[in-house]
């Protein structure tokens, strides 16, 4: 069985709802086990606990929010111990050239640090919806940017799979 973590902060609900529906993608997987948790509720054992890890944050100044660096800075203990887990991230911004994808970088900067193995999608989950970087959406989320993040869900278990050796 596959355990995924969706790791997110949120200050108006838009991450939150990008949360959900990767937890949903990954929840799409025949006996994959999901954990939806806010940062505010996170614990550095969370990491330790699953074998793929999804972090969203909404976009602040172009990096994660302070929460989930404290966070990640809080949870040393567990580096070198969560090496080859999967991770991949996701973001929201106020608006277009807001900054989502240099704040998903930025997640992925903090996994590699930690030794994840970390991806983005070369698929298109709508005309013009890509997440090369990590889903992202502009203020509220909408079909297309949420099918995005369903698609990374989903992702995330194929490739947690394939480095557990179950595809």
């Amino acid at each position: 069985m596959s355990r995924i973590l969706v790791l997110y902060d949120t200050h108006s609900g838009n991450t939150r709802a990008m949360a959900e529906a990767v937890a949903e993608g990954a929840g799409s997987v025949a006996g994959t086990g999901v954990t939806l948790r806010h940062v505010d509720k996170a614990q550095p054992s969370d990491l330790l606990e699953h074998d793929g890890i999804a972090v969203g944050s909404p976009t602040w100044c172009g990096v994660m929010t302070w929460k989930l660096k404290k966070f990640f800075d809080e949870a040393i203990c567990t580096w070198g111990k969560v090496e080859d887990k999967v991770g991949c991230a996701f973001s929201s911004s106020g608006g277009l050239g807001g900054g989502s994808e240099m704040t998903c970088l930025s997640i992925l900067n903090v996994m590699l640090n930690y030794g994840l193995l970390v991806f983005g999608l070369t698929e298109y989950s709508a005309p013009g919806v890509t997440a090369h970087y990590g889903a992202v959406a502009i203020g509220e989320p909408d079909g297309d940017e949420l099918a995005a993040c369903r698609l990374l869900g989903l992702k995330l278990v194929r490739h947690v799979q394939r480095v557990k050796g179950e595809q």
